[in-house]
């Protein structure tokens, strides 16, 4: 396709320099010239999950993913679960349905991810996200993949990443082009 792809990043670690928001910076470096990758900011302005009306934080942050034609999620695990805020800003969307049939690829970064992996999953599936084959992926042990420049240096972890922004980008590209015919 001709067309930009726009995809939004989330890191679900608020610290700039945890390993997820490193990994989410490369990504963007990665991607190839026909995809615009943003990296979403507002993770830590978001109130906790309610009923009430959302706050312009809330509205921003839905407004951003509908416009996105796919989701990058690069979550840590916490005391074996995901962590709260990202959990909390999924919560959001939960009603209002941005993630429903969104193209999605999820990368679980952590010293061993494998329950946050499974629970995001579960989440994802829950909300009718669209999860490509080849769109999930766990990266056991994450600080040893990078230098300390905070560039991945494994080559087979960039491998494995560039292949799930792959996966994304063509279910991206196959449903543009349901669309288009």
């Amino acid at each position: 396709m001709n067309r930009k792809i726009k995809i939004l990043a989330v890191s679900g670690s608020l610290r700039a320099t945890s390993t997820n928001s490193l990994l989410v910076k490369e990504v963007q470096k990665w991607a190839p010239s026909n995809v615009e990758i943003t990296i979403y900011q507002g993770l830590a302005t978001l109130p906790a999950f309610d009923d009430q009306e959302p706050t312009e934080a809330v509205i921003s942050w839905r407004q951003q993913l509908a416009d996105a034609d796919g989701i990058l999620i690069c979550s840590p695990e916490y005391a074996f679960g995901v962590p709260g805020t990202l959990k909390n800003a999924i919560e959001w969307t939960v009603r209002s349905g941005e993630l429903v049939n969104k193209p999605l690829a999820l990368i679980t970064a952590a010293s061993s991810g494998d329950k946050a992996h499974a629970a995001w999953l579960q989440i994802f599936s829950a909300l009718s996200s669209d999860i490509p084959a080849g769109g999930a992926l766990l990266i056991p042990f994450i600080r040893t993949k990078f230098n300390e420049n905070g560039e991945v240096s494994d080559a087979a972890t960039k491998e494995a990443i560039l292949n799930t922004l792959q996966a994304l980008i063509q279910t991206i590209d196959q449903k543009a082009s349901a669309v288009d015919q």
